[in-house]
Parts: C-alpha cells; structure tokens; sequence
C-alpha cells in the first residue's frame, strides 16, 4: 500500500497526514475541497469530519464522498463538544483567523491534539522583497496583493512560539518547509517559508 504522498499533498498536508496516528477520529478545518481527508480516509483508515466556509468547495468535497460541512470556524467550532475528536487540523488557516487565539484555544478543546500550519512571514525572500520594493510581499504561498489577501493576521515563526508559550500549549513537534521541501529547525524563522506544528495542553 503506498503512502499518503501518493495523494500528491503539499508538503505541509503530506508531513500533518504521515503524522496522524491511523484510525483517529479526525476534524479538518478549513479543509477545501478534502485533499488531507481523503488521503487520511485511504490511508490510514481515520473517520475525518470536516469544516470549510467555502460552498463550491464543499459541494466538490461531499460530490468525492467525504462528510465536510459548510461552516465559519470563528463562529461554529464553538459548538463542538470537548475532545470529540482525536485530532484538529488547521492548515494555511490560522492567519485568515478574526481572533487567533480563540481559534487555537477550540480546537485543542475539541481535539486531543492539533496540527496547526500557517505561512511564515518572516521568510527571507519575503523580508527582501520588503527591503527593495517597500511594498508588501508576494510570493508562491501568498500569491494575492495586501488588497485581495483574505490574510489579517500576519505571523512568523516565534510570534506563534510566543503565542503558545503565553497560553501553556505543549509543542509535540515541529516541522519546516521552503522551496517545497522539508528543511531542519535551524534558523527556521527566516529559513521557512511554512510551518507545522503539532500541539496539546501542558496535561496531556
């Protein structure tokens, strides 16, 4: 049986399903149109929920078979009871969020863990390209000009670390990646261009 990269992930999604245990209980925020669930579903035999605000994307998700509904997670994930699932994902999400932090607080209340990935803005082409232009970066992950950009919360690497060391968050792990390939966590807060990172409360 081949593995979840055979789904053809972005790297971010290929490292989160390689890290999901098999047969979890599974609730993918902000899911699209179900890449990460299907491959989840196929591989390693989890039973994946999913949430997305995006109706064409829903519709496409639930025409693939997979259980997505439409919903705002800065509003709905609050009626989520506590650890109803074993694992929360929020991939390229978190800096789109209202408020951040309530965002990350639901979902380690309804997971038991929870893979966060969210593009790094202290990136050295992105810190460049503010240098020499004076305008605000593009790049592949962030394609869209600061008019069209649904992001409203621009974040690095160490601000979440901060974040997280402010709210008693466990790190369980933490992955980086640029030029779409894992690197190492040297120096990976202007190496990176995107980061993972698996979390849980300080009691678990």
């Amino acid at each position: 049986m081949s593995g979840p990269a055979s789904f053809d992930l972005r790297p971010d999604l290929a490292k989160i399903a390689e890290k999901v245990p098999a047969g979890s209980r599974v609730l993918d925020v902000g899911c699209g149109e179900g890449d990460l669930m299907q491959a989840l579903e196929s591989q390693k035999n989890c039973d994946a929920r999913g949430m997305e605000i995006d109706a064409e994307a829903v519709e496409k998700a639930v025409g693939r078979g997979l259980s997505v509904v439409q919903g705002d997670a800065n509003r709905d994930l609050a009626d989520y009871p506590d650890a109803a699932f074993d694992v929360a994902i929020l991939s390229q999400t978190l800096q789109t969020a209202e408020r951040p932090e309530w965002l990350l607080d639901q979902l380690l209340r309804i997971g038991r863990t929870a893979f966060v990935s969210f593009p790094n803005f202290a990136y050295w082409r992105m810190r460049l390209s503010l240098l020499r232009t004076g305008k605000m970066p593009m790049s592949r992950h962030l394609p869209q000009t600061w008019y069209e950009t649904k992001n409203i919360h621009h974040l690095t690497i160490e601000d979440f670390r901060d974040l997280l060391a402010a709210k008693g968050v466990k790190v369980k792990g933490s992955w980086f990646f640029a030029d779409g390939r894992e690197i190492g966590s040297s120096n990976a807060n202007w190496r990176a261009e995107h980061a993972v990172f698996q979390l849980s409360l300080m009691r678990d």
